[in-house]
């Protein structure tokens, strides 16, 4: 699995920046690879080993319309040779297929890689967990290898736990955005005694934490449940105008979804002296920025400004 999977790749931390005596720093997971990339990389990792190991030519996952899992997992199947299959949450988006490929970024790169897509209700996107669900798409595409929504999975976690090295153990406090909780269950897994973790849900509600618990062992994690901007991908003006700030000073680019969010939420704590002292921060990048171009469509129909890429 070394062509894309290549676990000896090394990018090193990059500064951003000191106040009130707090460092930040950013892991850029953003760029181990340009079509899978941040967490998806991580989760997809020992999924399409087992896959291939499994001999399965077919990878089967779920997403929305604007998915970073479903750009990824079509991309790394289209380089191992394996069909994909995407069940798409929206039937609407299915009525006329070639009018949404010219309107959605995502879905138009993963039809690019070969997936083929089965669009579903909303309705019926919710059960796609259930025993009846998943015989259900046995029968229409046959023997398939099937990775979660979001990709997480215990193999999912298996791979973030390697995104901390034994370099970032020097750090007090480990930041990461959670969609799913596949990522942060892999960071504290792998993490020092002594370190902090932080999660920037990018979602509302408290389910999360539950979620997380099934994966991890230890409890030197926390929550900070304050900046999802009213829910998953919503965005407002603020946050948008953070993204393209943060862009003109560290030419780092953010994604709205989970990583804008997160340094929105890191920078806000740092201002008001939520940290100690000479502690110092490693936020992790986890990607993304494929779905900026989707993001930008619909702000553009809200009258909203464009994140600048």
């Amino acid at each position: 699995m070394e062509a894309i999977f290549d676990e000896h790749k090394v990018i090193p931390n990059q500064f951003i920046t000191e106040r009130n005596g707090v460092s930040l720093f950013l892991k850029r997971e953003d760029l181990l690879h340009p079509e899978v990339s941040g967490n998806k990389f991580r989760k997809l990792k020992y999924n399409v080993e087992a896959a291939v190991l499994e001999k399965k030519n077919t990878l089967l996952t779920f997403g929305g319309a604007y998915s970073n899992h479903i750009a990824a997992t079509a991309a790394a199947g289209k380089f191992y040779g394996l069909k994909t299959i995407g069940v798409i949450r929206g039937e609407e988006l299915g009525e006329n297929l070639e009018k949404t490929l010219q309107e959605n970024p995502t879905l138009k790169f993963a039809s690019g890689c070969g997936m083929q897509f089965e669009f579903v209700s909303r309705r019926e996107y919710r059960e796609k967990t259930s025993k009846a669900f998943i015989e259900n798409l046995q029968k229409k595409f046959g023997g398939f290898y099937l990775v979660p929504e979001g990709g997480t999975n215990a193999r999912a976690i298996a791979g973030c736990e390697e995104i901390l090295s034994e370099e970032d153990k020097k750090f007090e406090v480990i930041c990461c955005s959670v969609g799913t909780g596949g990522t942060i269950s892999g960071i504290i897994n792998s993490s020092a005694k002594a370190q902090k973790i932080l999660g920037f849900p990018a979602l509302k509600g408290d389910f999360l934490a539950s979620e997380i618990k099934t994966f991890i062992r230890k409890n030197n994690w926390e929550l900070i449940t304050n900046y999802h901007f009213g829910g998953y991908a919503k965005v407002n003006r603020e946050l948008i105008d953070f993204i393209n700030s943060f862009r003109k000073n560290y030419d780092i680019l953010l994604d709205p979804v989970y990583t804008g969010k997160m340094m929105f939420g890191i920078l806000d704590l740092m201002e008001k002296g939520y940290f100690s002292e000479n502690t110092c921060i490693l936020a992790i990048h986890t990607g993304g920025l494929q779905g900026i171009s989707g993001m930008n469509n619909l702000l553009k129909k809200k009258n909203l400004p464009q994140i600048v890429v």
